[in-house]
């Protein structure tokens, strides 16, 4: 049996806490200073804390070897099976042509892609966090945000950033379920604690989304429709988390900012249009101006050639009664989308509704009930025999193995339909499935190397250490609970191991500096949400998406001044939670 040990260097929990962070500073400096290869960088901070588990927390290196190959498998399934599946779906759009058009459809919601990355990245990224979590949502919209023109690396750096307000209420609030479970304190006052946080994040989040898009004109010319939008979010985040069932927050928020974003779309305009001109350029035109370019782009011309699903597409487009028919041959020997009228939108949208479809249906209480009991396979990962300092076992050693239950299982039956829909043969289906694979090579490597130093770093000890460290400053606890929150996320990609990870130890650490403990554990998830981004796998699944896989540095540089600017601004916000002004505030 391995114990863990706080304080294994020089006997000092602060030197001890230091030493433990070395891993995730090295990791931070290759990608964001040194502009290394994202697998290269997570390869060379394994090596560190590998080093540091055997010399300075003293781990068999049986026990060590079987961590690494743990947290590696964990990478593969279920983390990376949802991606590969989510981008073999997206793949099936491109290849049959839908891809083009599901781009249209979206340019017909709104020609601006200020508005766009609000509607998109924001609203339908939410409803996939409510559903799926893990990288489907950044994926996804980032797919889409890429067909409706954004440029890719600004595609991914808004996918990212919107990702942060649903998140701990994500697939259907399992961040907080876990919080509560590993904390004892009741859910109702968790997720009202958590409703009344995450909502000043979600009225920043759309204007910071339109200054990535377009910079100050952007928010200066539609900062009304992102405060409504932001401002929607949060009020359907704090009533449903607070007054009905947490489990549909995100559901309830992103639909509830979808419909009054389109309400307002129709008696306001922003007054120029930021998207694509004739050209694929991308232009700042007026509403008129914008209108005519999309239906040259659209096809509405007696003639037009164009390059779909790899094949080279002739397109003869008429106007019948003002509702524009486009049919296409093409010869790449894949079928081409038939776009007719308001039914190719829907055949557009038909992966998307599928997905949909089928993670509310495992959401029924019968299924999922079924789901739980037939579809994943719980057991000890074997060579692990390890306790924490208190001496109960570390939870990492338990592996729950979801197989049908599986985010990622859901998303390939959601292919299969997407397969059907689409009349796609199985040969061409299996050569996406390859071609994803093969795309997402060095994805999956980074992926598989970040989650086996997640497990070595918690499973030795190290994560500990520097919790506690953190959590061993008194009165500064209340500035530093949020920071606990975000490097954990930081760390795993995940609120829901954030919470499982470090949930006990903020209430623990609550009581001992006499602070509310609904409050430092709420803060644990609230905050964690803004570490998301910058997590190795959540930038590699998102270069994946916009087809710039070894660009997570740059993505990492573009976004770790927002993600520390928004964890300031919370901390503040739970600071005044904490004291007399806000107060008021804690259930």
């Amino acid at each position: 049996m391995f114990e863990q040990v706080l304080d294994p260097i020089l006997g000092s929990l602060a030197v001890s806490a230091a030493v433990a962070a070395l891993p995730l500073a090295v990791l931070f400096i290759l990608l964001g200073v040194f502009k290394m290869k994202a697998a290269y960088a997570a390869l060379v901070s394994l090596a560190v804390a590998m080093a540091l588990a055997v010399f300075g927390w003293r781990m068999p290196v049986t026990q060590l070897l079987s961590a690494t190959a743990e947290g590696a498998f964990y990478g593969l399934f279920p983390i990376l099976w949802i991606l590969v599946n989510a981008l073999w779906i997206y793949k099936l759009t491109v290849v049959t042509g839908w891809f083009e058009v599901l781009g249209r459809a979206i340019r017909a919601l709104s020609p601006d892609l200020r508005i766009l990355s609000i509607l998109v990245a924001f609203c339908f990224g939410a409803l996939l966090e409510s559903l799926a979590g893990f990288g489907a949502p950044v994926a996804i919209s980032a797919a889409m945000l890429l067909a409706a023109g954004m440029k890719p690396i600004r595609a991914a750096v808004v996918s990212l950033l919107a990702n942060t307000a649903p998140v701990a209420f994500g697939a259907m609030a399992t961040p907080i379920i876990t919080l509560s479970g590993v904390t004892g304190l009741p859910i109702d006052d968790l997720a009202s604690m958590a409703g009344r946080q995450t909502p000043f994040v979600a009225i920043l989040i759309p204007l910071v989304l339109v200054f990535v898009v377009d910079g100050t004109r952007g928010v200066r010319q539609t900062w009304p429709v992102a405060l409504v939008a932001g401002f929607i979010f949060g009020l359907a985040q704090f009533v449903t988390s607070n007054y009905f069932a947490v489990e549909l927050t995100d559901v309830v928020a992103a639909v509830a900012t979808v419909a009054a974003v389109l309400v307002m779309l129709r008696f306001w305009q922003p007054k120029e249009i930021v998207g694509l001109g004739v050209d694929g350029d991308v232009v700042v035109q007026t509403s008129a101006e914008a209108a005519a370019a999309e239906r040259v782009r659209s096809g509405i011309t007696p003639r037009t050639t164009e390059t779909i699903g790899g094949g080279v597409a002739i397109a003869t487009a008429t106007a019948t009664s003002g509702v524009p028919v486009v049919t296409a041959t093409a010869t790449s020997g894949l079928p081409i989308a038939q776009r007719t009228g308001s039914r190719s939108v829907w055949m557009a949208l038909a992966p998307y509704l599928a997905i949909m479809a089928v993670f509310s249906v495992a959401q029924i209480p019968a299924v999922k009930t079924w789901l739980a009991e037939v579809g994943m396979a719980v057991f000890q990962w074997p060579g692990l025999d390890v306790v924490d300092a208190s001496g109960a076992p570390a939870p990492a050693m338990t592996f729950k193995l979801e197989h049908l239950k599986a985010t990622g299982t859901l998303l390939l039956f959601s292919g299969i339909i997407t397969m059907a829909l689409y009349r796609v043969g199985l040969r061409d289906a299996v050569r996406a499935y390859r071609d994803t694979i093969l795309q997402l090579k060095w994805t999956i490597l980074t992926v598989t190397v970040v989650l086996a130093l997640s497990f070595v770093m918690n499973l030795s000890g190290q994560t500990a250490s520097l919790g506690f460290g953190l959590a061993a400053t008194g009165g500064l606890f209340v500035l530093l609970s949020p920071v606990i929150g975000w490097f954990g996320v930081a760390l795993t990609g995940s609120d829901t191991s954030s919470n499982s990870l470090f949930g006990l130890l903020q209430v623990t650490a609550a009581r001992q500096v006499g602070l509310d403990p609904v409050l430092m554990a709420a803060a644990n998830s609230s905050a964690g949400v803004l570490g998301k981004m910058l997590s190795v796998q959540n930038l590699a699944v998102a270069a994946a998406a916009v087809g710039m896989v070894g660009s997570e540095g740059e993505l990492f540089r573009k976004l770790i001044g927002w993600s520390l600017g928004l964890l300031a601004f919370l901390t503040l916000i739970i600071v005044l939670q904490a004291g007399p002004v806000l107060g008021w505030m804690v259930p």
